[in-house]
């Protein structure tokens, strides 16, 4: 606790230093002590007590805590209602008193009142407040992505395209559902689990709400997997040279390390010291 850094847009354990008429007071450490609301304070509470709560700003910028969760936190992405819009900006409903603002610079599209959309929270560098953004592309990952078919994934549904919805991966990488991938209802916003179906030679990633079978395995594993139905186990894995895999598989070894690691996530393959064997 001692050694914790603080910040604002988080929630932390914070000791109750001492009471006043109108609340009571938070050692808040690196940010200073701050003001709990009376409305907010646990019935039963005292002095070196801990409670948990969320740290923000109030109206007139003044660090503040509140026993209220909010619906995102900064460093997150979540699907919000856009209660009021002006020239300005935006705010948005986040589950506390004072609404959660989004610059008119940073929206895309341009918000309408009363329609949900999907940001991220963040602190603005220039005013270190809370703010939130729609236009999310900044807030991905540059990493290439390294999932495997048929992967466990987090997703956050974000729009409506052509070919279907697009979504957010692991908080990281865009993905995209196809239309005619889809047999249940899904709406703007909705968090959920989904499989990689397959990953583009663009890094573009293809996704499923549903876990696909064998005859879903893409065609690099489903040939590892024909071989070694034939022989159990092959003296091969990812410190092989890539012309030991080439000469075995035909294929790339940046393939053949990707394609074993998702049959092994998938059970049907054990990776030993000295090769593959199927299970």
């Amino acid at each position: 606790m001692e050694n914790e850094t603080l910040k604002l847009g988080k929630t932390h354990k914070l000791v109750i230093n001492r009471f006043v008429d109108f609340g009571c007071y938070l050692d808040g450490q690196n940010l200073g002590e701050m003001l709990l609301p009376i409305r907010y304070i646990p019935k039963g509470a005292k002095e070196f007590d801990e409670v948990e709560v969320f740290v923000h700003k109030d109206s007139e910028d003044r660090i503040i805590a509140t026993t209220e969760k909010p619906f995102i936190e900064v460093g997150e992405f979540g699907a919000l209602k856009a209660v009021s819009v002006t020239n300005v900006g935006a705010f948005m409903d986040w589950g506390l008193m004072k609404d959660l603002f989004v610059p008119y610079f940073e929206q895309q599209p341009k918000m309408v009142e009363g329609r949900t959309y999907v940001v991220f929270a963040y602190i603005d560098g220039e005013t270190d407040r809370i703010a939130a953004s729609s236009k999310l592309d900044q807030f991905m990952s540059s990493e290439e992505p390294a999932y495997v078919p048929d992967e466990e994934v987090d997703i956050i549904v974000c729009s409506k395209t052509d070919l279907g919805y697009k979504v957010i991966i692991n908080k990281q990488h865009w993905g995209l559902i196809y239309e005619n991938q889809i047999f249940e209802e899904i709406k703007i916003g909705d968090k959920r689990k989904a499989y990689i179906s397959k990953i583009r030679d663009d890094d573009k990633i293809d996704l499923t709400l549903n876990k696909t079978g064998w005859e879903h395995i893409d065609e690099v594993a489903n040939k590892i997997l024909t071989i070694l139905k034939g022989e159990e186990f092959i003296a091969l894995h990812d410190k092989s040279s890539s012309e030991d895999i080439q000469k075995t598989f035909g294929i790339s070894k940046k393939a053949f390390k990707k394609a074993i690691g998702g049959l092994y996530k998938q059970r049907y393959i054990t990776i030993e010291e000295h090769g593959i064997r199927i299970n």
